[in-house]
């Protein structure tokens, strides 16, 4: 994929407006997470070494423009940044307007100011071209760095970019390079890992890869309803009824493509979901009444662990049970460790989305024990399932190269 980056680029002396994300998790009124904080660093420490006036932008939460949480100020995370950054990071008590653009106007080279939640104001989410025009006027060039948003056609990450001269920064130039690889020139064999609660998500990507991948291993709340879909008793488990006629489709689809689909076939239950839950490891065809699936049992797990050995190309987006309690993380675990073990023999690993980040953490994993961390859930699962992504494409229609 050819797009606009940083590299030799000219900065100096000039406004660069950047897309970032920020949406970082709070945990009592502090940061708890500043992984997507440490993520952008490289794009704006190399803006402000190379002179640059650095005007940062990011949505936090979802908060409503007709009644914002001030919970939800950018301050907190400005202060962070600046602790990473070395260096102050005012937040300005905005986004557009005569008062903004004078005190951007007014910035040294090297210096880094903070907009307001862009989320704060109705025009980000219409895309609304005044809004797109306000942002616009801060800056001389654009960068999109925020690859978790560029699924969403929003003002801060299509608007402006149709208005200024745009690129990608030093972090979606890598989500892109890590991505581009599996649709277009994939290794084999290549294991597909979906799990999490809903089909909606990974329809696309499960699709998308049957005529790539060569193996697909299914858990999580998704397992439940392909496994109800193949005429199993799913008893109290989550699941999605209507949503029977996808699953057998895409079990269909696998077997002519001659794909492997795994499924469990045995499964942790319990008859509620607590620290303290007893749990009984059984046969998927045992389950039933009041029964709640919440992991995958341990045969299940020892053939995922063999099908992980001997992937080269390993693909993983979403738990493979209720990994955030004792009694059912055991899982995803196995998974994340086996991962982590087949990449340090040579295998390629590409993870995302945010509750398998929260996973790997959970269970004291390094980043750097991974080819790929992504940094957009959504967005990955969007750029794999091959759509060309709006944030993405607004790069290429008012760049310089």
């Amino acid at each position: 994929m050819i797009i606009p980056t940083l590299h030799g680029l000219d900065v100096r002396r000039k406004r660069v407006l950047v897309r970032v994300d920020f949406n970082v998790p709070f945990d009592e009124g502090k940061i708890s997470d500043t992984t997507r904080l440490e993520a952008a660093l490289p794009t704006v420490q190399h803006l402000v070494k190379s002179g640059a006036r650095v005007i940062l932008m990011s949505h936090l939460g979802r908060p409503d423009p007709e009644n914002p949480d001030p919970m939800l100020q950018m301050s907190p995370v400005g202060t962070a940044l600046g602790t990473l950054l070395g260096q102050s990071v005012i937040t300005l008590g905005g986004c557009v307007g005569s008062d903004i653009e004078a005190h951007v106007n007014s910035m040294k080279d090297g210096e880094v100011v903070m907009l307001e939640n862009t989320r704060f104001f109705a025009g980000e989410k219409k895309n609304d071209p005044d809004f797109s025009k306000g942002l616009a006027a801060l800056g001389d060039l654009f960068v999109n760095d925020a690859f978790g948003t560029v699924h969403r056609a929003h003002a801060s990450t299509v608007g402006v970019a149709e208005l200024l001269p745009s690129y990608a920064g030093f972090l979606l130039e890598k989500e892109i390079n890590a991505l581009t690889p599996l649709l277009e020139h994939p290794e084999h064999p290549l294991l597909l890992i979906a799990g999490g609660a809903k089909i909606d998500t990974k329809i696309g990507i499960l699709k998308n890869f049957l005529d790539k991948a060569d193996l697909f291993i299914i858990g999580g709340g998704l397992a439940n309803t392909f496994l109800f879909a193949e005429g199993f008793d799913v008893g109290a488990s989550l699941y999605e009824p209507n949503k029977l006629e996808v699953a057998r489709e895409i079990m269909l689809s696998a077997e002519a493509h001659r794909e492997k689909f795994l499924l469990p076939s045995d499964v942790i239950v319990a008859d509620e979901i607590s620290e303290t839950a007893l749990t009984l490891d059984i046969p998927v065809e045992d389950v039933e009444m009041e029964m709640k699936i919440l992991d995958v049992g341990s045969l299940t797990v020892a053939r995922y662990v063999e099908a992980i050995k001997e992937a080269k190309v390993i693909v993983w987006n979403g738990p493979v049970g209720l990994y955030e309690m004792t009694p059912f993380a055991r899982g995803t675990q196995i998974i994340a460790k086996a991962i982590s073990e087949a990449t340090a023999s040579g295998a390629t690993s590409i993870l995302g989305g945010g509750d398998t980040i929260d996973a790997i953490r959970r269970f004291g994993h390094l980043f750097d024990e991974f080819t790929h961390v992504s940094t957009g859930g959504g967005a990955m699962l969007e750029f794999l399932e091959g759509k060309e992504l709006p944030g993405i494409a607004a790069l290429k229609v008012n760049c310089v190269i």
